[in-house]
């Protein structure tokens, strides 16, 4: 077999979504899933799924060289996902382990129009996936190894994130950047009751790019005040909760724990991002470090960006595409400015088809876009605790609020 060299690996969680198509005249959950009501639904879209190829195939269709590292049952499923995987290119499929006797993962994906998907979901193979199926000579001549969903892989989780932790001191020992995405457990579940603040804390020191939701992060951290907003949330949306207050302090927990850069995904209200104010922690960050943080902006600057306008067809992998287009801008050695408006273009994209990645465009596109004065949403959270005494930044169409230096650290 062919040993691709790729610049970017992506590892971690992979399933096979099913996407039954939604007639847009049922807007919302209560019109879809009714008890003992046969409703009448379009052609399912299969789709991989998952952070391997949602993250991997949209820096793929970037413009990037991409490994992708999951596992997959010997099993109908499996090979329904190594088949998508090869469509988009045969060497996609390279890294991926096929386990024998064991199931693949899937995911049937409710999304409505105009409304947050649901899903129903089998995590198979994942939970056994360990440091050990990681190839580490498969890894040679990559700079940057992003790592998707560990709640969703038990191996990943039990013992005290052991494995997890484990995982990312092999890939850090070889130079590399290494960035890190996660997934909300059921509370209830095994990974909902797991110690996800200790998880965290061993294996933050060996992640350079942390880049969770605002939602997860909070259940992991602050599992009080996540019960707490969501009794106060009108839905089960806790994002239009988050304010300024909050939204930093989470972010310095989790610097404190050893990130460089947090980036907090806030859905269709945009990004979050907070970098570290020590050089040295900037600097250790492997392969894709930037050359000159502070005059980039990539050292102790707190920064919001708010959505592009785009209609939306659906939000499966929306979060996995906004991370490509920052991950893509990092490979690229852009200013963290620019970092981040690649990321919510890229996800803006991602939310005008159905699926997870088919919406992406080569980078030129994306950013000829942008160039032409694509306009972004209004940001409606709560930001006067945060931007309080601090000066607004407007480039271009491109509004974001910004704070930096002393006042980020």
């Amino acid at each position: 077999m062919s040993r691709h060299i790729a610049e970017v690996v992506v590892a971690g969680h992979i399933c096979l979504d099913i996407i039954p198509t939604i007639d847009e005249k049922r807007i919302g959950m209560e019109g879809i899933l009714v008890p003992g009501k046969l409703m009448s639904i379009g052609p399912a879209v299969l789709s991989t799924g998952g952070a391997v190829p949602n993250t991997g195939l949209a820096l793929h269709r970037l413009g990037s060289r991409v490994k992708l590292m999951g596992k997959v049952g010997k099993d109908p499923f499996g090979e329904t996902i190594l088949s998508l995987l090869r469509q988009q290119q045969d060497v996609l499929a390279e890294g991926m382990i096929v386990a024998e006797g064991e199931t693949s993962s899937y995911s049937i994906v409710i999304s409505p129009p105009q409304t947050d998907r649901a899903f129903l979901h089998a995590t198979g193979a994942n939970d056994t996936y360990s440091a050990a199926d990681l190839q580490t000579d498969r890894l040679e001549g990559s700079k940057l190894f992003h790592f998707g969903y560990p709640p969703l892989m038990c191996r990943m989780y039990e013992q005290g994130g052991r494995e997890l932790t484990s995982l990312f001191q092999k890939v850090k020992a070889l130079g590399l950047t290494v960035s890190l995405d996660m997934a909300k457990p059921d509370p209830e579940s095994e990974a909902g009751r797991a110690d996800w603040r200790a998880i965290l804390a061993s294996a933050l020191p060996y992640v350079d790019v942390f880049m969770p939701s605002f939602e997860e992060v909070l259940f992991m951290l602050n599992r009080e005040r996540f019960h707490q907003l969501s009794q106060e949330a009108a839905s089960d949306d806790l994002l239009p909760l988050a304010n300024g207050t909050l939204l930093s302090e989470l972010s310095g927990q989790l610097l404190d724990m050893g990130a460089a850069i947090v980036a907090l995904k806030l859905g269709e209200h945009g990004l979050y991002v907070r970098t570290t104010s020590d050089p040295d922690r900037l600097s250790a960050m492997g392969a894709c470090a930037p050359a000159d943080g502070l005059s980039a902006g990539w050292l102790g600057c707190e920064l919001l960006t708010s959505c592009y306008e785009v209609e939306v067809r659906g939000t499966t992998g929306a979060g996995d595409c906004t991370i490509a287009g920052f991950l893509y801008g990092l490979l690229r050695g852009m200013p963290l400015e620019e970092a981040v408006h690649a990321a919510v273009g890229v996800g803006a994209c991602n939310v005008e088809q159905a699926d997870a990645v088919s919406g992406i465009p080569p980078w030129a596109d994306v950013q000829s876009r942008m160039n032409r004065g694509w306009a972004k949403r209004e940001q409606k959270l709560d930001l006067a605790d945060w931007v309080l005494n601090e000066r607004q930044v407007w480039v271009g169409p491109h509004h974001h609020l910004r704070k930096t230096g002393r006042d980020a650290g």
